[in-house]
């Protein structure tokens, strides 16, 4: 079993920034490939920003390219996900999540789920 739980949403301002962070608990943390996703109201998750169990492969929704990072820090169970250049559209409830395999970009394809924090940015 593994216990995400995601910090750091809130509002800001369009053009501003974010770090999200999700602290992991139980299993090993390492042994996971992890994962954002963002559900805006209305409409379904979606992937947003995955990294492989060490970190050195990231990989991103063209949504967010070039505006993201995704990054872990195995000592401390924590990942995190740095928005830049926000935009109104990235309003959404973003959830972490654990998988087995990196590449995974479906919601089937996790097997763990924070409870969500709430992004919201203002135009």
């Amino acid at each position: 079993q593994v216990q995400l739980v995601e910090s750091g949403g809130g509002l800001v301002q369009a053009g501003g920034s974010l770090r999200l962070s999700c602290a992991a608990s139980g299993r090993t943390f390492s042994r996971n490939t992890m994962g954002w996703f963002r559900q805006a109201p209305g409409k379904e998750r979606e992937f947003v920003a995955g990294i492989n169990r060490l970190g050195g492969r990231t990989m991103y929704a063209d949504s967010v390219k070039g505006r993201c990072t995704i990054s872990r820090d195995n000592a401390n169970s924590t990942v995190y996900l740095q928005i830049h250049s926000l935009k109104p559209e990235d309003t959404a409830v973003y959830y972490c999540a654990a998988a087995d395999l990196f590449g995974a970009t479906m919601q089937s394809e996790y097997s763990y789920w924070g409870q969500g924090t709430q992004v919201t940015v203002s135009s």
